[in-house]
């Protein structure tokens, strides 16, 4: 298969494995990983996803041109599924990137798309549509002028420019730059601190950003307070305030 998926406890794996074309994707492939995320955001003993790719050459190159089925020179690519990652498909669980290596055009959109963004010392980014005579069709026009400057998004998305690791670190993009060798395990590392926490707080604090982000302040507040008053209901709130006062572990179970 080359979307890898493996559960390892309240963990869920996705391995893109397709070396031999820098881990790009055909839509087929995309849709067999959609099925997989959605069995993921479905499965309610998984709390947290880690997304990364095969080797130590590329996490992800985006959608294989060579395997589309455009059919003759100057077709369309054949579309991916309506809803996906990057596009559609609501998942409150939080997903963190493991970025391994070269994250070019819609592998740059995945990681842009998931919610945590770790990288090895030899990642790099770029949406390079343009050189291809394309634009990013994952989201990309539209994520990373929400996420960096707006000049240097364009500097990226108009010029199809190149980022390495400590650039992206430097503007925010990813969280911690560390050896390849230690990037899953510092991923893992990430999740297991997700996963000591109450689960439907963290999904719906995700919400609550997620859908907050594009209304005014007033909206997102009202949002947050409707958000807040459901997640206080939750046998998850009353085990984490009962295991404050008796000064131990909390027991989440996800209710």
């Amino acid at each position: 298969m080359t979307i890898e998926y493996k559960k390892e406890g309240k963990i869920a794996i996705f391995t893109i494995n397709n070396p031999d074309v820098l881990n790009a994707l055909s839509p087929d492939e995309v849709a067999e990983w959609t099925d997989n995320l959605v069995n993921f955001r479905d499965d309610p003993n998984l709390w947290v996803a880690i997304v990364t790719g095969a080797g130590e050459k590329a996490f992800c190159t985006g959608l294989n041109l060579r395997t589309a089925g455009g059919g003759p020179p100057g077709g369309a690519p054949r579309p991916v599924p309506q809803k996906t990652l990057v596009k559609g498909l609501e998942i409150w669980k939080p997903i963190i990137a493991a970025v391994n290596g070269y994250a070019f055009g819609g592998g740059f959109e995945i990681a842009l798309a998931c919610d945590i963004r770790l990288a090895a010392e030899n990642a790099r980014f770029g949406l390079t549509e343009v050189t291809l005579g394309l634009i990013p069709g994952w989201g990309g026009s539209q994520r990373l002028p929400r996420m960096i400057p707006f000049g240097k998004a364009a500097e990226l998305l108009l010029m199809g420019k190149r980022l390495d690791a400590k650039e992206a670190y430097n503007l925010n993009l990813v969280s911690a730059v560390v050896p390849q060798k230690d990037l899953m395990a510092t991923a893992m590392d990430w999740a297991n601190q997700i996963c000591n926490c109450a689960p439907l707080a963290v999904r719906t604090a995700k919400e609550a950003m997620m859908r907050g982000i594009d209304m005014t302040l007033e909206e997102g507040l009202a949002l947050e307070g409707d958000l807040g008053r459901k997640v206080m209901s939750s046998k998850d709130f009353a085990e984490g305030r009962k295991a404050f006062m008796e000064k131990r572990k909390p027991e989440y179970k996800g209710e």
